[in-house]
């Protein structure tokens, strides 16, 4: 009876610890929610469309893409390559966690893999660091929490759609911006880190400067290549003076 309580007991407190962790990614991704649930409503999608799509897809940066092309008519090839293009990024986040999640029950890696986003990956990460072991329950806790609260600003966008007109004049999509910086820096500790965000951030400056289209993609591929490359040579030598030693 003693362990039942404290493993509610230390449940509980785990749900705690990682709601707070997620909680000021999801309070500063609340206006991204909110203009992805009005821009749906003016792309011409109803009230069940545009909530299903947050309760479905999940992804805010692929449902903005997707919306877009939408709202000008785009087609189906068109929505499924920027959308594909945008969302690559979760399968270096899966591979991350490929040694961990692959050894759980199906169900488990399927609901790992939908609340998996670029918000549960860096709270996860920070805590598997923090601690020096990955929690999966930690991580799916925390994942859900986020989707709620999304899915709560996309209701209340769809809601203000009806009401309000030109939210996006108000300068929501900033949110995006804000939340990915606020997800990044904290990750930045080491020099190879910082050169390699460094590497992207000048790169996408100088293609959106040339107007090229997968500029983004590019200058990310960049990045990760130089610390890839940096992280390989920085082991190498450790191993090296080890050896020497």
């Amino acid at each position: 009876m003693k362990n039942k309580v404290h493993n509610e007991k230390s449940f509980l407190q785990l749900a705690i610890s990682a709601t707070l962790a997620i909680l000021p990614l999801s309070i500063s991704v609340i206006p991204w929610g909110i203009l992805c649930g009005t821009l749906s409503i003016e792309a011409g999608l109803t009230n069940f469309q545009a909530q299903l799509m947050s309760l479905l897809v999940f992804a805010g940066a692929a449902q903005l893409a997707g919306i877009a092309i939408l709202g000008v008519g785009g087609s189906w090839l068109s929505l499924i390559n920027s959308t594909t293009m945008i969302s690559v990024r979760h399968v270096l986040y899966s591979a991350t966690y490929k040694e961990e999640i692959s050894k759980l029950p199906f169900i488990k890696r399927v609901v790992f893999a939908f609340l998996l986003t670029d918000e549960m990956f860096a709270v996860a990460q920070a805590e598997q660091i923090k601690s020096g072991s990955f929690n999966y329950w930690y991580a799916v806790i925390a994942g859900f929490v986020f989707y709620l609260i999304w899915n709560i600003s996309t209701f209340i966008g769809i809601f203000s759609a009806h009401f309000f007109k030109n939210i996006d004049e108000l300068g929501f999509d900033f949110a995006i911006v804000a939340t990915f910086i606020a997800m990044v820096v904290p990750m930045i500790k080491t020099k190879v880190m910082l050169l390699a965000v460094m590497i992207s951030f000048i790169t996408s400056l100088f293609f959106a400067y040339l107007s090229v289209e997968q500029g983004l993609i590019i200058s990310a591929l960049a990045g990760m290549f130089v610390g890839s490359l940096l992280s390989n040579e920085t082991n190498l030598q450790e191993k090296t003076s080890e050896v020497t030693l």
